[in-house]
Parts: C-alpha cells; structure tokens; sequence
C-alpha cells in the first residue's frame, strides 16, 4: 500500500510542476541598420563627393583616361583595387553592351546605421537603352569611398551585395 500511495504521490507531484514558458519559439526583433534617407537628409557636399568620384570611375571608359583616387577620397583598399588597368578590361566590355557613358541619376540612398556607410544608388545611363545599370558608390564616416560596385539595376535594394565588399565592376 505505501508503494502505491508513493507512486501516486509521484505521478502528482510530477503532474503539478508547473511549465517553463517556452522561450525558443519568441520572435526576436530584427535590428535594422539600414534605413533609406531622402537627399535631403544627406549632407549636399557628400552627395557631390559620391556623383563626381562615381562619374569618375564610369568617364573613364569614354576617356580611357583615370585619375587614381587619393587618400582623402577613398580608402586605401579602394585605391589598391581600382586600377587602370582593371577599368579598361570593364569598360571595354561596357562600351560595347551598352555604349558610351553619358551621366548618372541618383535614384537612392541608404544608411547602414552599423557601419556608418552611406550608399548612393545611381542609375547609370549609357547612349544604347539595352539594360538599366546601376552603380553604387559606398562613403564612410570619414566622406572616403569604401566600395564601388556596378551590376544590373533592381528595383529593389539589397542589403547582402554590400557585404564583404571593396569594389567590383561586371
């Protein structure tokens, strides 16, 4: 008889325990970092920094001519990676896609709150309207460029292409 009322006891004691709420299943908030600015939210000078070194980089192709970036424009990384001789392989293939570059229209920009980068999103409009190209020019907290990249234009902005990114040109 002890056994059995033990064993009762038992299936009691186990059957009030009361349950742990359970904390796996929680929506865990996203934390934004970036967050689309209007122009004129961004410092005026730093929007001409960002149009006139992106202009930079795409005339070239037109002039077969680069000034290299110095010190006080963009980031020794930057510097390192944009050669002339990397520009002409590009623009090579550039000229004869889409022909010669003509200007480039500020469609967005973004803050990446994290890094302290703010992202210009340009249009780049060329003489053949066979593709939309976009070319996006990053600027550091120090008004440096820290990234450039070109790829096809999307509607849409998205965040992985700035990741782990120094320049990069199709």
């Amino acid at each position: 008889m002890k056994k059995i009322i033990l064993l009762f006891s038992l299936i009691v004691l186990i059957g009030c325990k009361s349950k742990k709420p359970d904390t796996t299943t929680e929506a865990i908030p996203e934390v934004v970092t970036f967050v689309r600015l209007t122009t004129t939210e961004v410092d005026a000078n730093l929007k001409t920094k960002a149009y006139q070194l992106g202009k930079r980089i795409l005339m070239t192709c037109n002039t077969s001519k680069f000034k290299p970036f110095n010190k006080s424009e963009a980031t020794r990384s930057v510097i390192d990676n944009i050669t002339e001789e990397k520009l002409s392989k590009t623009c090579a293939k550039f000229r004869q896609r889409y022909g010669d570059f003509k200007d480039l229209k500020l469609m967005q920009i973004y803050k990446d709150n994290e890094t302290r980068t703010t992202i210009f999103r340009y249009k780049a409009l060329y003489t053949k309207a066979v593709a939309n190209k976009e070319l996006r020019v990053y600027m550091n907290d120090q008004s440096q460029v820290s990234a450039i990249k070109s790829m096809d234009w999307s509607d849409t902005f998205e965040r992985k292409l700035f990741r782990n990114t120094d320049t990069d040109t199709e």
